[in-house]
């Protein structure tokens, strides 16, 4: 066993140091820095610590003489002859902190991330400076093999010349107390305590001076918490000047800080440099977690050409998969909604596959949703139909509603876009103009639609409410068509009301009163539009006129808007007998008769800009809006299926001085955290501002669902089994958990009470019940199954 470890530890100290030494070369390779000789490149680092070109060997130095030691100094074996035994019962010396600075992983170097004046071209390599050894020979006291193999590593990073010492443990310890109380003052945070102590003793005794490492390390501590700290500010331009003059802080071990400075070269139009910053991540940065982070915190910044160039350096699991399996899906849904934004925007055909697997297996409504949209924008309109059509089935909503009327619309059908929007007609803005505009379109068929009378109620009703000037104008000629030449001219007449200058109105108004005999109302009309319409100063017979029977010319590609119904009259008189008459209300206080006819398709065109998802479709800065307006966000984009941009949203809206705005806040982010399966930070989220008893138990049974499925998947089947006990304690199991709870039991052989799980679900007619009764029996009756 011994050996093992001691092959294990050597193994760690030679990855550690080659890894140490390929990161600082990866980092020179990626961000320009060159070798000796060469002039300083342009986005060399300004910091008290500077790269250098001299050799990082070290042929003395042997790593496996080094694990045995360490392995020695924390083996229960006797010490060795000369080696005093450490003091079981004595206090432990404290360490440095466990930051990333100490922490297992490649030593701090310099990556010129951040730019700085370029360095005057030196005729000679400075002088080595002394190497402070104080760390190292603190780390060997206390026989930490992580933070001593990490100390070597980043000393030799520091100082290329450095040689270390073939036996770290036989380097005396620390005899000064003082010193290791200030060391503990540095592993604690307390760092004004640190400098205050320093000064003190630097009072005291003249001739005393604190360790280089120390202070090196405070400076850094404290200038990582400026830079957090103005990271958290939104003060973007002050963490890349933090970046700038502390570049140590640019490593791995500290992928935290990569990620708030990557994010202000972003903030600050620097977008490049903050793709090269998550570049660097993936290309040297081993941690699978961190990777992963690194993707989404990305994806939520940059647009879909950089993060396919950052997903090129994904890496291949070992089972076979990608890396970024797990988030694929989310990144996918991303994409595509960026594509909905813009309809010269061209998605990888992958990825539209993989999104329609999705919405086919998982049955989101917001799957589908992202689908119609993508392709009503690039005039798919079959195509986005039914996935409307699919959208709606799921959850009737203004969003699907609207793109399925647009797209029956587009392919002349606007009746049933009628109907499918008059719930919504007053949702939004572009809800009530998508409305119109079915009302515009289903007016203007040809020859005219067989109206219901409550739909033509409606339709009247809504076009006198918002004073929509084209389908007044179409149930003009509605009315001519059926020979109601005083409504036609009463409807006419309140177009141009609204609009004087609307031409297809005042010439529907004056062929109507050439019909109607009005001598005096033609000529009035004819000299107000003379020189403006030829058409009406030169009016001639109109009694064979009937409207809407000239196909208007084929919408602009590209438009999501519906089209708008031409208002030119032909000679073409109606061939088909009129059925029975009927009385409808056309306008308030006005009783026609209306005799109804057949339909026939024209469209109208109505502006409107790219589709807007109740405001959120776009990426900005929460930061920026007010608390009530980020709570307002976080939702939005919690309906449209982005969680993590909504837990940045519920985030700014914490920061309310209203009591009811963080307590929803709070409730949004948790819920937020556990759709994007982080049931440990929705415990968290959920702390942050008080929530009422129905509220806190309904997040608990949540977090519970979440953790009990998450450890089922790692297999974890006993701590399922606690974490579903302890969501029963708060709420009635669901047939889903007891099914789950019946694997368990399957998987721990625990067959009797898997069987009774498993019959009592079934009962209820549970599909995937009685598939659990079928395994059990396959497992304990093998002989008796075909």
């Amino acid at each position: 066993m011994k050996s093992s470890l001691v092959a294990v530890s050597a193994a760690v100290v030679v990855a550690t140091l080659v890894t140490g030494l390929k990161d600082r070369a990866a980092l020179q390779e990626k961000f320009g820095l060159g070798s000796a000789g060469k002039p300083a490149p342009e986005l060399m680092m300004i910091g008290r610590i500077k790269p250098t070109d001299t050799s990082t060997g070290n042929p003395e130095f042997n790593a496996q003489l080094v694990a045995d030691k360490i392995e020695a100094i924390t083996s229960p074996s006797p010490p060795a002859p000369g080696v005093r035994e450490p003091d079981a019962a004595a206090p432990e010396p404290a360490a440095p902190p466990a930051t990333p600075q100490t922490v297992a992983q490649p030593a701090p170097v310099t990556p010129p991330i951040v730019s700085a004046p370029p360095a005057p071209q030196q005729a000679a390599a400075p002088a080595q400076p002394a190497v402070d050894e104080s760390a190292l020979r603190y780390f060997a006291s206390r026989g930490d093999k992580v933070r001593l193999q990490a100390e070597i590593s980043r000393l030799q990073a520091l100082y290329p010349n450095w040689v270390p010492p073939a036996d770290p443990l036989a380097v005396p310890q620390n005899g000064d107390k003082k010193l290791e109380a200030m060391w503990q003052l540095y592993s604690d945070g307390r760092y004004a305590e640190l400098r205050k102590a320093v000064a003190d003793r630097q009072a005291a005794d003249a001739g005393w001076q604190p360790p280089a490492d120390l202070l090196d390390r405070l400076d850094v501590a404290e200038a990582r918490a400026r830079l957090v700290n103005a990271s958290d500010l939104k003060q973007h331009a002050t963490v890349v000047d933090i970046a700038a003059a502390t570049p140590s802080l640019l490593t791995c071990s500290e992928v935290d800080i990569l990620w708030r400075v990557a994010e202000a070269f972003i903030r600050t139009e620097r977008v490049q440099r903050g793709q090269d910053a998550y570049t660097y991540i993936l290309k040297n940065c081993t941690n699978p977690a961190e990777r992963q982070a690194t993707v989404e915190k990305a994806s939520t910044l940059l647009a879909y050409q950089p993060m396919q160039a950052l997903l090129t350096l994904e890496r291949p699991a070992a089972d076979g998969s990608k890396e970024f399996d797990a988030i694929r899906d989310n990144l996918t849904r991303r994409f595509m909604a960026e594509g909905n934004d813009d309809p010269k925007f061209v998605i990888a055909p992958d990825y539209i596959a993989r999104l329609e697997k999705l919405a086919e297996t998982e049955g989101l409504a917001s799957d589908a949703l992202l689908l119609g949209w993508y392709q009503l924008r690039r005039n798919n309109d079959a195509d986005a139909e039914k996935w409307f059509r699919a959208a709606r089935a799921k959850q009737d909503s203004a969003a699907a509603s609207q793109g399925l009327a647009l797209a029956l619309i587009a392919r002349k059908a606007p009746e049933e876009a009628e109907e499918v929007m008059f719930r919504w007609r007053a949702d939004s803005e572009d809800a009530t103009s998508t409305y119109l505009a079915a009302t515009a379109n289903l007016m203007a068929l040809q020859p005219p639609a067989d109206l219901a009378e409550d739909v033509l109620h409606r339709i009247a009703a809504e076009v006198i409410a918002r004073k929509y000037v084209p389908t007044a104008q179409q149930f003009g000629w509605y009315a001519r068509s059926l020979n109601q030449f005083q409504t036609a001219a009463r409807w006419f007449e309140t177009a141009l009301a609204w609009k004087p200058d609307d031409e297809p109105s005042a010439y529907g108004l004056v062929v109507t009163r050439e019909q109607l005999s009005d001598r005096k109302g033609v000529l009035d009309l004819q000299r107000a539009w003379a020189g403006r319409s030829s058409r009406i100063t030169n009016l001639e017979d109109t009694s064979s006129l009937i409207p809407n029977a000239v196909t208007p010319p084929p919408p602009e590609k590209g438009t999501l808007a519906a089209r708008q119904p031409s208002a030119q009259p032909t000679q073409n008189p109606p061939t088909e007998p009129l059925p029975a008459e009927r009385r409808l209300i056309l306008q308030p206080g006005s009783q026609v008769v209306v005799r109804a006819a057949s339909p026939a398709m024209e469209t109208v065109t109505v502006p409107r800009g790219p589709r807007q998802t109740r405001g959120c479709s776009t990426t900005i800065d929460a930061g920026q809006l007010k608390p009530a307006e980020a709570l307002s966000r976080g939702w939005c984009l919690m309906d449209i299926n982005r969680p993590m941009e909504a837990i940045s949203a519920f985030e700014a809206a914490l920061q309310s001085p209203t009591r009811k705005v963080r307590e929803d806040a709070a409730y949004g982010q948790s819920l937020a955290y556990l759709r994007a399966g982080l049931s440990g930070n929705a415990a968290v989220a959920a702390t942050k501002a008080p929530q009422n008893r129905q509220r806190a138990a309904e997040l608990q049974v949540a977090i519970l669902a979440d953790r009990a499925l998450l450890a089922f998947d790692a297999g974890r089947y006993r701590e399922t089994l606690i974490y579903l006990d302890q969501r029963a304690q708060l709420q009635q199991e669901r047939i889903d958990l007891m099914v789950l709870r019946g694997y368990c039991y399957l998987n721990l052989k625990m067959y009797d009470d898997a069987t009774r799980i498993f019959e009592a679900a079934a009962a209820t007619g549970s599909r995937d019940a009685a598939r659990g009764l079928a395994d059990v029996r396959n497992v304990t009756h093998p002989d008796v199954n075909d």
